[in-house]
């Protein structure tokens, strides 16, 4: 017999997961369809947010402020750090090759994680509340009014990201520059300039990422963009990497999947299926969901 309340409870959490997931995966998906480079420093600007929230939310609260306004700290701490990592690590190797670009964001992102021990210690950090919600009653389920909150947050911004992106002049260069950098430059695009504020709207949504993630999980360490980053990179990968709608479809996918796993089938192996999820779009269709097949010419 089915519980209704336990599966309404377990989609909220899943789609709550997956629109974290989401928002990271478009932070992978907006700088790989850019200059084709996966940014494995990306879950890295996650961290930073957290402990920005961490720092900034007593602040806000004794000036009386809401909390969660220390988001716009946080959005403003990740985009500068986003910014500075593709001006002085990235930049000086867009042409050097595929496997220098790699090596170099693995680098960055292991230097950022031990600058983050060195200044911050090793011991997880306790973020105070950010959203002091109640509980719902829906159809005898007991919702947390902040997985609401949050997931409402997380798809409204997915929904102005995809509109900005297809409707807005900054948001057609975006789209232009990938499919041909010198034609884009012949009418007036700056190539830089544009990979620049895609690197700054990546870190952006990794703040709102951190505020979305730690009003469910309070705490922040040195590693927790790890885990974040490569279930995001696998949404991104699930969906179409490089493909915005594809971001957001394989985020939620991957969030059900490991709730309803955790849920109904084996606690222990929902991360195990969530690699394997991996494994087995590689080898049935590695463009994604939404992504196709493009056969080149000999």
């Amino acid at each position: 017999m089915l519980n209704v309340s336990l599966f309404i409870q377990s989609i909220v959490n899943g789609l709550n997961q997956g629109a974290v997931y989401a928002l990271v995966a478009l932070g992978y998906t907006m700088v790989y369809g850019i200059i084709r480079m996966i940014n494995f420093a990306h879950g890295d600007f996650i961290m930073v947010g957290g402990y920005t929230l961490f720092y900034t939310i007593p602040l806000m609260v004794n000036a009386g402020m809401p909390a969660w306004m220390s988001v716009i700290i946080a959005i403003a701490v990740c985009t500068i750090v986003g910014v500075a990592v593709e001006r002085i690590a990235y930049k000086p190797v867009r042409g050097a090759g595929s496997m220098s670009a790699l090596i170099t964001a693995l680098a960055m992102s292991l230097f950022l994680e031990n600058l983050a021990l060195v200044l911050f210690g090793a011991n997880p950090k306790s973020v105070p509340a950010i959203f002091n919600l109640p509980m719902i009653d829906f159809a005898g389920a007991k919702l947390p009014g902040k997985a609401l909150i949050t997931l409402v947050i997380g798809l409204a911004i997915m929904l102005l990201l995809q509109i900005f992106i297809k409707f807005t002049k900054l948001g057609k260069a975006m789209r232009a520059v990938p499919q041909d950098k010198q034609a884009s430059t012949l009418v007036g695009i700056n190539v830089n300039k544009i990979i620049t504020i895609t690197f700054a709207i990546g870190s952006a949504l990794a703040a709102v990422a951190a505020l979305m993630y730690c009003s469910t999980y309070p705490r922040a360490n040195t590693e927790m963009g790890v885990m974040l980053g490569l279930k995001a990179f696998i949404a991104a990968v699930l969906g179409g990497i490089g493909i915005i709608p594809g971001a957001m479809l394989g985020g939620i996918i991957v969030g059900l999947v490991e709730i309803f796993v955790k849920v109904y089938l084996a606690p222990g192996w929902y991360e195990a299926i969530t690699y394997g999820i991996l494994i087995v779009v590689l080898l049935v269709k590695p463009t994604g969901i939404l992504g196709k097949n493009i056969g080149e010419k000999v």
